[in-house]
């Protein structure tokens, strides 16, 4: 889960939240029974740069056609009614507003975006006034050395301005705030790094390396992460020509956890993690996750398994060869946001 916009503590919290279970056809299912007044899942995707809203107590699902051809990293804020997406066409951020006000599928235009700086956008992250976006472009122009940026940007009075660049150590992918430390996979490795206090500390432009780097015992190459309230997801893509091969993790207790392993070392997977994978579960490259710790739902971008799925798991705790309770197909699906109150 990822923090609001303008330290409203926004809360993702489903109590008695039930999934109505689809079978393995792609029936496009996405109802949800909820107490809630509003439960919404958003999705972007690399095919056509869309916005899916996926409403979870109608089953309703509207399309918002962006000028984008291809999104990846998606942002709600419910006290300001505005999406935030990062669009991999025009390598840059844009602001939606009024989202609620769209009843139906339609086009729609960007309120204000932000100068075009980054090159490969994978993933963004949300920290009070703060969004940092994780780019991927090779930045010495030598792939055999691991390397990533980190841009982050200052959003107040309707604009995104560039603070400042950090230039990584590590290829990148996913990113997640917890508290103001920033959380972000190590590409095409098995590992998690953490940037403690990351804007408080790094103001200016700067190459930095993580504060801590840890594997995890049974992923092979991970993808997308989430958190929330002790919990964190971490997805495998496996090998990534696979579109069978995919798994994610559950690890509970995650910060003692995490602590507990010493910088460089590793993550059992004996007695820390839960790990989901098979044939049932339409697993193949799950490129993104959002999690929702009170109802132990689990959500997933996935990009590969059928030319793309937005899925969710409300059964995952138990681990191993399950099937989603919701699977709907969206095509290259890249990156998600729940939103509920």
């Amino acid at each position: 889960m990822k923090n609001s916009i303008f330290n409203f503590g926004l809360t993702m919290a489903i109590t008695s939240l039930t999934l109505i279970s689809c079978d393995n056809n792609d029936d496009d299912s996405s109802t949800v029974d909820t107490e809630f007044e509003t439960a919404q899942l958003f999705a972007s995707n690399n095919s056509d740069g869309k916005v899916t809203i996926y409403d979870m107590n109608t089953g309703d699902v509207k399309t918002l056609t962006t000028s984008s051809d291809a999104a990846e990293g998606i942002y709600y804020d419910e006290d300001s009614d505005e999406i935030i997406q990062a669009s991999r066409s025009s390598n840059q951020l844009n602001v939606y507003s009024g989202i609620s006000t769209y009843l139906a599928s339609t086009t729609i235009s960007a309120s204000f975006s932000s100068s075009s700086d980054v090159e490969s956008p994978r993933d963004i992250a949300v920290n009070g006034d703060y969004l940092v976006v994780a780019d991927n472009a090779d930045v010495d122009g030598d792939t055999e050395t691991a390397d990533g940026r980190l841009f982050v940007y200052t959003i107040a009075d309707g604009s995104i301005t560039l603070r400042n660049i950090i230039t990584t150590d590590i290829a990148l992918w996913g990113i997640e705030f917890v508290g103001d430390d920033l959380y972000a996979v190590v590409d095409k490795t098995n590992e998690l790094a953490v940037y403690t206090s990351f804007t408080a500390t790094n103001t200016t432009d700067a190459v930095v390396s993580a504060s801590k780097r840890i594997a995890i015992e049974g992923i092979v190459r991970t993808h997308g992460l989430a958190y929330d309230n002790g919990t964190m997801i971490l997805t495998d893509v496996g090998d990534a020509a696979s579109d069978s091969d995919g798994a994610f993790h559950i690890i509970t207790d995650f910060d003692s956890k995490f602590n507990a392993v010493a910088d460089g070392e590793t993550m059992v997977l004996a007695n820390n993690q839960v790990r989901v994978s098979g044939s049932s579960t339409f697993l193949g490259n799950p490129v993104a996750t959002e999690y929702d710790a009170d109802s132990e739902t689990v959500f997933i971008a996935e990009a590969a398994n059928g030319g793309g799925k937005v899925l969710a798991f409300s059964n995952a705790s138990a681990g191993g060869d399950i099937a989603p309770s919701i699977n709907n197909t969206l095509a290259s699906a890249s990156s998600l946001y729940f939103y509920s109150n």
